[in-house]
């Protein structure tokens, strides 16, 4: 795992700074000044796991260098964390797009758990056994569902209407095509039945952790990574 460390001079190359902290627990590290461009090129050839950005007291400029980050575009969806000291915690505000905030002096092994939970939100896979869409993992051996760790029941086509569209990522299919392909061409059902269970998958697991987009006029499909 490499981490980007974006950090102010003064505490990159301290022994207690997060790049020698995350070094010692054997992640590769490369440390970036909060202010340094950002090598766009390097970066598309080989992007961080994570980012941790060490604003320590000064959180304005945490979120200046989140704004930095996030405009690049290889960068957009890895995950950040923001480290600060106890004092800095009152300034942050809701509405701050950190994955997650880490304190100041570190805790190790509480650095590398937290950094590790963010890079697993922000992951995407697919295997022969699982897939993790989003905040949303389908164990396709056990054919159980879960949001966020929390376990979801779905229905057998529930089940197996979100298991095709995550197989078959950024394609639109049309309501005929989803009932021939995921209920059999032997189904006699009206294209409405499509609509209601895409509508109880939403209920079940949360707009945000289902991307399931409607394509008026098509049909429906699922967000492309």
């Amino acid at each position: 795992m490499w981490i980007l460390v974006v950090s102010p001079p003064h505490v990159a190359d301290r022994p207690d700074g997060g790049a020698a902290v995350l070094s010692d627990l054997g992640c590769r590290v490369e440390k970036l000044d909060l202010w340094d461009r950002l090598d766009e090129e390097r970066l598309l050839r080989d992007p961080p796991n994570a980012i941790l950005v060490e604003s320590i007291d000064e959180v304005d400029a945490g979120r200046a260098a989140l704004m930095r980050v996030r405009a690049v575009a290889v960068l957009a969806d890895v995950p950040v964390l923001l480290a600060v000291t106890v004092n800095a915690l009152q300034s942050i505000r809701p509405s701050d797009a950190f994955d997650d905030v880490v304190l100041v002096p570190y805790v190790p092994v509480e650095l590398y758990v937290r950094v590790r939970r963010a890079e697993w939100s922000r992951s995407e896979f697919h295997s022969s056994e699982r897939i993790k869409v989003g905040h949303v993992v389908l164990d396709l051996a056990a054919h159980e569902v879960s949001v966020d760790g929390r376990s979801i029941t779905l229905t057998h086509q529930e089940f197996a209407l979100l298991r095709f569209l995550a197989t078959n990522r950024g394609r639109v299919f049309s309501r005929q095509q989803l009932l021939e392909r995921v209920w059999g061409v032997d189904y006699y059902g009206g294209s409405r039945t499509v609509d209601i269970h895409v509508r109880r998958l939403r209920m079940k697991l949360g707009v945000d952790a289902l991307p399931v987009e409607t394509v008026r006029g098509v049909g429906y499909k699922m967000k492309s990574p």
